[in-house]
């Protein structure tokens, strides 16, 4: 599969006409194909409005959307709408509440057999996804209903990889979550990056885009106000405070040690935090 690049050219997108304010104004970005992507910004920003229009739930007001070599406008066809989803898998927030089959299996095998799939196809599918979640075998013939809040997340986004999307977009994934569950998932979703598969993560929870991210994309009031990597981003206070942003956790740390005097370079992790002040203590965080 030739894994397709996103183009976003002066999209602008309004929920009824006339609009007080459009959801999307004048909007353009470029994401690379395998990349991960932060889509950041307070409530209303328009982060989930932008997701939903790259995987083909509608179409923009003007502008237009290039995935791969499919290309949505204005006056584009359901059928050109259907050609762009087969590009890209939606988690929505919440997803184990679209849960509904008496098994894992058959919720799994749901969005493959409606493609059209062999059997035989939609059952490796349906094994493959469940070991992209990090599932057992023996979870396809349990009632999901039966399961952990975590475990419900992730069937339900092994939903969504059975269909093998290029490009994942997640909603909110963790919301909800303890921090055993979250870690794993977040784990899982490393993993499918590292694998090539395109992730766009929109979230509230800027640690996780310092930590895994590779390019943040700002959202402030229907406008792309910047992207740019993690690091560039978070190294500025003033601005995440007038997009309505918190300093991730180890950014945070960062700053109150070098105004303590402790010297440590800009760190988008915990760990690679502690691993700066292990190795000035002469050791190496984990031993």
């Amino acid at each position: 599969m030739v894994m397709p690049t996103i183009v976003i050219k002066n999209v602008s997108f309004n929920y009824s006409s006339p609009a007080k304010r459009p959801a999307l104004d004048n909007v353009s970005v470029r994401i690379a194909a395998g990349s991960f992507v932060g889509i950041v910004g307070h409530t209303g920003s328009g982060k989930s409005t932008l997701a939903s229009l790259i995987d083909g739930l509608g179409r923009p007001t003007s502008g237009q959307i290039q995935v791969g070599d499919v290309t949505v406008t204005a006056q584009s066809s359901p059928a050109d709408l259907a050609r762009l989803r087969q590009h890209v898998g939606y988690v929505f927030q919440f997803p184990e509440q679209q849960l509904f089959a008496e098994t894992v299996g058959q919720d799994i095998a749901f969005g493959p057999t409606n493609l059209g799939w062999s059997p035989e196809r939609v059952q490796a599918a349906v094994s493959d996804a469940l070991k992209l979640v990090d599932l057992p075998a023996t979870f396809a013939d349990r009632s999901p209903f039966a399961l952990s809040g975590g475990q419900m997340r992730r069937v339900a986004i092994a939903g969504v990889l059975a269909m093998r999307p290029a490009i994942l977009i997640l909603d909110e994934p963790t919301a909800g979550l303890d921090a055993a569950a979250t870690h794993r998932l977040l784990a899982n979703i490393a993993k499918l990056h590292a694998a090539g598969t395109t992730i766009l993560l929109i979230t509230h929870q800027m640690d996780q885009v310092a930590e895994y991210a590779d390019q943040v994309v700002v959202m402030n009031q229907g406008h792309l106000v910047k992207s740019a990597p993690p690091r560039e981003i978070f190294a500025d206070p003033a601005f995440l405070a007038a997009n309505h942003l918190n300093v991730p956790a180890a950014v945070g740390m960062a700053h109150r040690l070098r105004d303590a005097g402790v010297s440590v370079d800009p760190a988008l992790s915990i760990d690679a935090l502690a691993d700066q002040l292990a190795a000035k203590l002469g050791g190496k965080h984990g031993e």
